[in-house]
């Protein structure tokens, strides 16, 4: 990447985060406003803005992830190598469990680090709410999960979201040690093309 392009990618996640800082994760929803996602067309292309929350339960009667498979030498490692879950995790406009379902985060991620925490993401992130049901985008990125805010890649897309390239900042809400439950926010900036 030249440096014109990284300065430009630097000033549009200073843009967003300036805009998204100022703006409360859920807002009182209309009948004619989606609170959850902003879509702006400039030129050719389709800036869309979405904020949400992943709830990843691991404990309980019905969790929306399970450990699938994993190696023996996995019980000796500090950071889980090898482990692999397959998730089926709801999207929310807010924290609670109980705020309202935009989607699901379908897919696996893994314990890719023998040396530190980072977990490969393979997920499929599909819509069911208002204009954007039935489109999905797609993440496929390292996720350092012990870090407060990480930074992970949207590699495509379909519906609204076809040809999507972008990013994904994830922020830990809520995490519970004991059962690996755990809230994850999300602010996620995607382009296509008109």
């Amino acid at each position: 990447m030249r440096d014109t392009e990284r300065a430009m990618a630097r000033l549009a996640i200073f843009i967003f985060f300036i805009t998204t800082a100022t703006m409360p994760w859920t807002r009182a929803q209309t009948n004619d406003q989606v609170t959850w996602a902003k879509r702006v067309e400039s030129g050719k292309e389709v800036i869309t803005t979405l904020q949400f929350y992943f709830h990843d339960i691991l404990s309980g009667r019905n969790p929306s992830a399970v450990r699938i498979t994993q190696p023996s030498q996995t019980n000796n490692s500090s950071t889980l190598f090898g482990m692999l879950m397959m998730i089926d995790d709801a999207l929310t406009v807010g924290p609670d469990p109980s705020s309202k379902i935009v989607g699901r985060a379908r897919g696996m991620y893994g314990s890719a680090g023998q040396t530190d925490f980072g977990l490969i993401m393979v997920l499929n992130y599909g819509f069911t709410d208002e204009m954007y049901d039935g489109s999905s985008f797609s993440l496929l990125s390292i996720n350092p999960a012990t870090e407060p805010v990480r930074e992970m890649a949207i590699v495509g897309g379909t519906g609204l979201f076809r040809l999507a390239r972008g990013y994904a900042i994830a922020q830990t809400y809520k995490f519970d040690a004991a059962t690996g439950d755990a809230i994850v926010g999300y602010n996620v900036t995607i382009v296509t093309y008109i």
